[in-house]
């Protein structure tokens, strides 16, 4: 850990991740649009001072506002560029030696009747190589003119932004003859000079000059793509010229995935109480803990003075009191919040751009699968879905995931489309695993829905409170929260229809059916009524919890890509619970589904049914074409391995304890990497040892893992205190919870005001 500074690292070091993405050290470089590069640079007048590679870097700056823009003009003079727009004004005044014609142009701009660019680009020493054939006396000259310079470019960067660029390496092989004074050598020479002597002016001023030094970096990974070994290829131009708008618009924009020289976040007002809570945590839970020792060993030396006589203490556990365990899950909660909030919003761990290669992607997706079968055991059970499966299913589903997030393979179409699948098939689960609870049990008390809503929102609720972000970010809860919600509702509302009623008349199973259809009309109206569908989430408190940005497009965006799954879920619940009461289904341990002729049929139709939505997949060209037909093709394959995984007797009857691990904390697995795996809130990737990719994804990816757990364990506790069963004292609590939101609400208001 060498400082904050990352903005120091963008212009001095980095390295390539393939062969055009620059990957600065230490922090994450946002690729800016037109449009972006308008709204930080407005009102804004940058000046490129120098020669003709100067003159590549301006063309390749404001490219970044106008693609449209031609490199014509006049090569040895001066080039204007206006966007009258955005009022946006950069200028090229050419400058090929650091001469008393720069240091006059410098000067002016010094004086207070001049106005001064916001932004100078300064940098020459190619042609004071060539002119005076490389003589040392050039470089003398070289070092009395930068020496003169460099007061006046300090003075400068007291209200400006002042970046000497260093001169690229050369590749001498390509120069024309006469060039070829023009050695790597010297232009290391002139480069120490202007290093020194802008560095050691510095030290002595508070105003500094930023040495642009990454250019040369980039060179020397490019300058063999030279088409004269003298100007950089256009893509090492494009990265300089993103480089510099990273340096001056992160701080100003904050995008998400630019962490570059972008400030620490200031802490907000419920961030300073959540702190103080988890704090007092920890000393209330300290405070008991020793007058609880305190006291176990005045009981003890008791006991023994009665009797007389040495014994052996009995082994026995103190019981914990209900305080004791509350303060205690918060107590590690609170260390474990304290570890989010330094990966992934205090400047102390280093964060870089995901890069997608297939083999990134498809190793250790090889790897985890093969491993996944080295733990297969018998399941306890063997019906169709039985929980060891679906625990088995949400885990390698997760551990996909993961893999996908982390390797960037969004980028990729045929992969984004599979793994759309996979967060379908979790909201099918959803579907079928509440439909099947309340349709067996009956059970639609408080209790319940407390204890699920709980388990499902408490991780979210507090990382909304400590990494100030909105519910809306963490979007799987949300949408499976509102499923939950729907499914209860449907089902709850008069005519309560359960099996048990059902059993003895199967008129209920049409109302059921007709419930169900209802459902299905009430989802088609709202996906294709996008105001209707703001509207409803649209009002206080809901628009708090929905929002994103400022509007609830995105919910709508997320509700809709999956909207018929989970009616899906429900429908082949009801479907698999009515053929399993008539014992049309065959589920003995090692027994196939159906007959022999009925599997054998299911079982190809499936696999070809799998094999053919993954060529579909495969085959997509237009990502949003391809979102349109998802939600109503999806339930196909996800069909199709349910077939394949449970009509063979013996495949029903085994599964991986090795994934059925990863399932039981898949929630936390997926909400735990926004932080502390991933980083910039998913955008980069979490760099606890720099210069060791290997490493660095061992060491943090068993911290996530285990923190995952432990949140696992902490939420179950919690629940426990939280959510009774008794209901006089769950009221009693619900309106405490109640009470919470409310202030919650009301700081949000007020910090939302402070920060307008």
């Amino acid at each position: 850990f060498k400082g904050d500074d990352t903005c120091e690292y963008l212009l001095s070091s980095g390295r390539f991740l393939g062969e055009k993405v620059w990957q600065p050290h230490s922090c994450m470089m946002h690729k800016y649009k037109n449009s972006e590069a308008k709204n930080c640079l407005i009102d804004k007048h940058i000046a490129f001072v120098g020669d003709s590679r100067i003159r590549q870097l301006f063309y390749s700056f404001i490219k970044l506002i106008n693609p449209q823009v031609k490199e014509e003009g006049n090569k040895h003079g001066n080039i204007p560029f206006e966007d009258k727009s955005a009022s946006i004004k950069v200028d090229f005044l050419w400058y090929p030696e650091v001469n008393g014609s720069m240091r006059q142009r410098i000067k002016s701009w010094t004086e207070a009747s001049t106005a001064k660019p916001h932004i100078i680009v300064a940098g020459a020493a190619t042609w004071s190589i060539k002119i005076h054939n490389g003589s040392n006396e050039a470089l003398t000259q070289y070092k009395i003119n930068i020496t003169s310079i460099a007061p006046l470019l300090e003075k400068l960067a007291k209200s400006s932004d002042v970046y000497w660029v260093l001169q690229d390496p050369v590749y001498e092989d390509l120069l024309s003859e006469s060039r070829k004074m023009i050695t790597n050598e010297k232009i290391d020479a002139y480069n120490e000079a202007a290093v020194r002597i802008l560095n050691s002016s510095s030290r002595n001023s508070k105003a500094k000059v930023k040495v642009f030094s990454v250019s040369k970096l980039i060179a020397q990974e490019t300058i063999m793509k030279s088409s004269d070994g003298l100007h950089l290829p256009e893509s090492s131009r494009e990265t300089n010229a993103m480089i510099l708008m990273n340096v001056y618009c992160n701080k100003i924009l904050k995008p998400i995935d630019g962490s570059c020289c972008q400030p620490q976040p200031p802490l907000t007002l419920i961030q300073k109480l959540a702190f103080c809570f988890f704090a007092l945590s920890v000393i209330g839970y300290i405070i008991i803990n020793l007058i609880h020792r305190n006291n176990y060993r005045k009981n003890k030396s008791c006991a023994d003075l009665e009797s007389g006589e040495e014994k052996k203490p009995a082994i026995s556990t103190p019981t914990v009191s209900t305080l004791e365990m509350l303060l205690h899950s918060f107590c590690k909660l609170g260390l474990i919040m304290s570890y989010f909030y330094l990966c992934d919003r205090a400047n102390l761990f280093m964060k870089e751009n995901k890069f997608y290669t297939h083999s990134s992607f498809f190793i250790p997706i090889i790897y985890v699968l093969v491993l996944g079968v080295f733990y297969t055991e018998n399941t306890k059970e063997t019906k169709v879905l039985n929980r060891e499966q679906t625990d088995e299913w949400k885990g390698w589903m997760q551990l996909v995931i993961l893999i996908y997030h982390i390797s960037g393979a969004s980028t990729f179409l045929p992969v984004y489309m599979h793994i759309r699948v996979l967060v379908a098939a979790y909201l099918f689960q959803t579907g079928y695993g509440h439909f099947s609870y309340f349709w067996i049990k009956g059970d639609f008390g408080v209790y319940r829905v407390c204890q699920v809503l709980f388990r499902l929102n408490f991780l979210v609720v507090v990382l909304c409170i400590v990494m100030d972000r909105p519910y809306q970010f963490y979007y799987f809860v949300p949408l499976v929260t509102v499923w939950f919600i729907i499914i209860y509702v449907t089902l709850a509302i008069w005519p309560q229809i359960v099996q048990k009623k059902a059993n003895g008349n199967c008129f209920w199973h049409f109302g059921l059916l007709l419930k169900l259809i209802c459902l299905l009309l009430c989802i088609y109206f709202l996906s294709y009524s996008q105001g209707a569908f703001e509207k409803i989430f649209s009002f206080w408190p809901l628009s708090k919890c929905f929002e994103l940005n400022g509007n609830v497009y995105e919910w709508w965006f997320r509700w809709k890509l999956d909207r018929y799954v989970v009616f899906h879920g429900m429908l082949f619940a009801f479907i698999y619970l009515a053929l399993q009461k008539r014992q049309v289904l065959s589920e003995g341990k090692g027994d196939p589904l159906f007959s022999s002729r009925v599997s054998n049929v299911l079982l190809f139709i499936s696999v070809v049914s799998f094999l053919t939505y993954s060529i579909w997949a495969s085959s997509c060209k237009n990502k949003t074409d391809c979102n349109e037909l998802h939600p109503s093709v999806s339930v196909v394959q996800i069909l199709a391995f349910i077939l394949i995984r449970n009509i063979p007797g013996y495949v029903r009857s085994v599964y991986s304890s090795f994934f059925a691990w990863f399932g039981k904390i898949s929630l936390e697995l997926f909400i735990c990497q926004y932080h502390i795996w991933l980083a910039a809130d998913t955008k980069g990737i979490l760099v606890l040892i720099p210069g060791y990719p290997m490493l660095n994804v061992m060491v943090s990816t068993f911290i996530f893992v285990c923190v995952a757990h432990e949140i696992s364990q902490i939420t179950n506790d919690l629940a426990q205190i939280v959510v009774p069963k008794d209901n006089p004292t769950l009221l009693k609590r619900l309106l405490c919870i109640a009470g919470f939101f409310s202030g919650l609400l009301l700081f949000s208001a007020i910090q939302d005001r402070s920060r307008h």
